[in-house]
């Protein structure tokens, strides 16, 4: 049977649909539409954070899934939709003087290392990896990166509209665990489209708002702007409608995603390189790593495949398609666990509805209104849903922990993970030099490895040392009999 070539089925209610099957057409684009929808808040919120196009991160994201598709030869359904993993660090390049094109450049390395890290995984199986990445550390990784974020809601998006971005959370909450099935799946969208409607509703009824939005103006202590020196420079608010259109009119119905983003660089653009940006996004790589395992792992259990094999193959091929987006000025790709849920609730597994899904997703980014309209979102809006994205991210950090059982009994756990955690979270630098110094997300990373290895090593060479130590492999997780 061919790559592009799916067994035709009709089955029997409740019955599974296998990767290389599929089902007539017309339910086929159904279901890929459906796995749109499902992708589709967080695939563009996350470029809308990061300073990057939704037009130019929606089109990759079909780009990409195909691309992916074709490396794991129909194998691993998946969407790749937008990676959250590099926010933390985009902010900590934008806050460093960095344009969008340091971004999509370390960005672009990062996904470089990734699709080595995949080949790596191919050729030489998981073992490397199982051992220097134990869950103990992806946990403690992923926790800081998710909550290293929060003061980009306290201070960017939340203040833009408060009352609106209270009511978002809300909705958001509400939705992802009351709304039935399909539904709270998608409680990104919906959160997005209560907002939405929310805002234009209160620009009718109450009026304009004041508020400081991202890129407005600052002024010093006597009224001038700001220059790169000036002290104590204060954002200046103005009133203005919450939901503005003005961009919407003005767009074409068709055309590549072009224009200039907020730092003026142009929307297409080439990435450019620098060893300090770099480092600061690196640790993206092991969330990656991180959420390509669950996924692949999580397929192979609702399908009932040995998808082993192919593990390498996910790692790599999301990891190219990073660094492929990226090049062209794209935003980060990973696997979407919004698109395992509707597997999980419709049990069809066909790869044809991802090679629809990703079509349509590449028309989507080739409407420049369609850009507009998402670029109007309010930051009211975006701030409610941040506050709950940023905090479910660090949360999957503790659901690794959970899941792999990790023993917090253990001192190598315990003591090794704490001050990565801390650096990470409360954005401690180490200034090395004048001109190179590293924090953050970055830092906290390495502490995370360096003294977790360290201790780990250093407790097997003394047989231990604590009464209150369990047994393990190294990899600080509790072995049962």
């Amino acid at each position: 049977m061919g790559l592009f070539t799916w067994e035709k089925v009709d089955p029997a209610p409740g019955e599974a649909v296998a990767p290389h099957q599929r089902l007539s057409w017309g339910k086929t684009i159904g279901l890929g539409a459906q796995h749109v929808v499902a992708m589709f808040g967080a695939t563009f919120v996350f470029p809308l954070i990061m300073g990057l196009d939704a037009n130019l991160a929606i089109m990759f994201s079909g780009v990409c899934t195909i691309l992916f598709l074709l490396i794991v030869k129909n194998k691993v359904p998946s969407y790749l939709g937008t990676s959250a993993s590099f926010v933390g660090g985009v902010f900590a390049i934008r806050a460093s003087g960095g344009d969008s094109s340091d971004v999509t450049g370390a960005i672009m390395v990062a996904g470089l290392l990734l699709g080595a890290i995949g080949l790596a995984v191919h050729f030489g199986g998981t073992g490397l990896i199982n051992r220097l990445l134990p869950p103990a550390v992806t946990g403690a990784v992923v926790m800081l990166i998710g909550f290293n974020l929060a003061p980009v809601v306290a201070n960017t998006y939340w203040p833009q509209d408060q009352w609106v971005a209270l009511a978002t959370a809300s909705f958001m909450v509400v939705a992802a665990v009351l709304l039935p099935g399909f539904w709270s799946r998608i409680a990104v969208f919906l959160a997005l489209v209560f907002g939405y409607a929310l805002s234009y509703a209160l620009d009718l009824t109450t009026g304009t708002i004041s508020s400081v939005l991202p890129g407005a103006n600052t002024l010093d202590a006597d009224g001038n702007p700001c220059t790169p020196e000036g002290l104590y420079c204060v954002a200046t608010a103005f009133e203005h409608d919450r939901v503005n259109w003005d961009a919407v009119g003005n767009a074409s119905w068709l055309g590549f995603p072009s224009g200039t983003l907020g730092d003026g660089v142009s929307v297409v653009h080439g990435p450019s390189f620098s060893l300090t940006f770099i480092l600061l996004v690196i640790p993206g790589v092991i969330a990656l790593i991180a959420e390509n395992t669950g996924h692949v792992k999580a397929v192979a259990e609702m399908t009932g495949e040995d998808l082993d094999p192919y593990m390498g193959r996910a790692i790599g091929a999301d990891g190219f398609a990073t660094a492929f987006s990226s090049a062209f000025g794209g935003s980060p790709t990973t696997t979407y666990a919004e698109n395992i849920g509707v597997m999980s609730a419709t049990r069809v597994y066909s790869t044809a509805a991802y090679y629809v899904a990703a079509i349509v997703a590449i028309l989507l980014g080739l409407c420049p209104k369609f850009g507009a309209v998402v670029n109007a979102i309010p930051g009211g809006v975006l701030g409610g849903i941040t506050v709950v994205l940023y905090g479910m991210i660090g949360l999957v950090g503790a659901k690794i922990w959970v899941e792999n059982r990790v023993d917090f009994g253990n001192p190598v756990n315990l003591v090794g993970l704490a001050a990565g955690i801390i650096v990470g979270v409360g954005d401690v630098t180490l200034v090395v030099t004048d001109d190179f110094q590293i924090g953050g997300i970055a830092l906290g990373t390495i502490l995370v490895l360096v003294y977790y290895h360290l201790v780990n090593r250093g407790r097997a060479a003394t047989g231990g040392g604590s009464r209150r130590a369990t047994p393990d492999d190294g990899d600080g997780v509790r072995k049962t009999a």
